[in-house]
């Protein structure tokens, strides 16, 4: 049945789709993907895909709004095509954070993006890490939503850090630090912030929690400017901490972050590849692990209708 399934990517991140289709043992499929002159997307598949099972990949991530439209002319495409079923594979879903109404007269973005890509052809979406669970309600086809944190707590299970502290970067995220600190065998403590205005700034305002001569583990779906990561240092830092690591699953790194983290104490952030580093801008103390094995399972138990639950267990 491996032969009948065909996997696709658009620009945003081609090496996580390679990576995908060597833990399956097959060939990325070939199709043209380009922006003309006037900036319009065109799309051509250089391979039939009559009733096969698809599955395009593409995080959307910067350019995000270019990123997004390729995803959205790619699930058209395909399904013109004829395709017997179309999963969107997203790695990063992008205005993830846009999901209620918290201010007046204000849009509910991830709801948009999710009626977008369902009339765009998508039969399924396969993602990882919502900022928000909620979201996976938004649609009116399955969704798959995989997590980061059994690859992120091997990794740091591996470094067997004594003293350890896992530290929820605000208290939004402290039920999966929690089950962090829980994998870890480690107390929780959680950074107190405060969001101001709508321009991504933060406030931290307290340390919840002890972390005075310990090793800390700061936890976060994503680091976009580093603002927070870096505040959540300084305070962890002024609270005793001894040392600061940090991981998170989608690593926006947008702006001056990458530059903020070098700059930092912090000693090593952990990040996976659901979004492309830069190589050439990567500081040494940024680690990368890959996803690819974890989605090119879940696109394995897809098509061959096995359980996903059983991934975790």
């Amino acid at each position: 049945m491996i032969d009948e399934l065909k996997v696709f990517t658009g620009n945003a991140h081609p090496a996580l789709a390679w990576g995908i289709c060597d833990y399956l043992r097959i060939s990325l499929g070939k199709a043209e993907v380009f922006e003309f002159s006037n900036e319009n997307i065109f799309v051509r598949l250089l391979e039939y895909v009559r009733e096969r099972d698809v599955f395009v990949v593409q995080s959307i991530c910067s350019p995000v709004n270019k990123s997004l439209m390729e995803l959205l002319i790619m699930l058209d495409t395909v399904k013109r095509a004829s395709a017997g079923r179309v999963t969107a594979v997203i790695p990063y879903y992008a205005y993830g954070r846009t999901d209620k109404k918290d201010q007046p007269r204000v849009p509910i973005t991830a709801r948009l993006i999710a009626d977008m890509l369902t009339a765009a052809g998508a039969n399924r979406v396969l993602t990882i890490d919502l900022h928000a669970g909620q979201i996976q309600g938004f649609f009116q086809i399955p969704v798959d939503e995989l997590t980061a944190l059994y690859l992120l707590t091997g990794y740091f299970k591996q470094k067997a850090l004594d003293n350890l502290v896992v530290v929820a970067t605000d208290i939004g995220i402290s039920k999966r630090a929690r089950d962090v600190a829980e994998k870890l065998n480690a107390p929780l403590a959680i950074i107190e912030k405060r969001r101001v205005g709508n321009v991504g700034k933060s406030e931290t305002l307290n340390v919840i929690g002890d972390v005075e001569g310990k090793r800390v583990l700061t936890v976060d779906d994503e680091i976009d400017t580093g603002g927070s990561l870096i505040g959540a240092v300084r305070a962890l830092r002024k609270g005793g901490a001894i040392e600061v690591y940090a991981c998170c699953t989608h690593p926006v790194f947008s702006g001056s972050a990458i530059k903020r983290i070098k700059a930092s104490a912090v000693k090593e952030v952990v990040v996976t590849d659901t979004i492309p580093v830069n190589t050439c801008r990567k500081p040494d103390k940024v680690t990368v692990l890959s996803m690819a094995p974890l989605l090119g399972e879940a696109i394995r138990r897809i098509h061959t209708g096995e359980s996903m639950g059983a991934m975790f267990e």
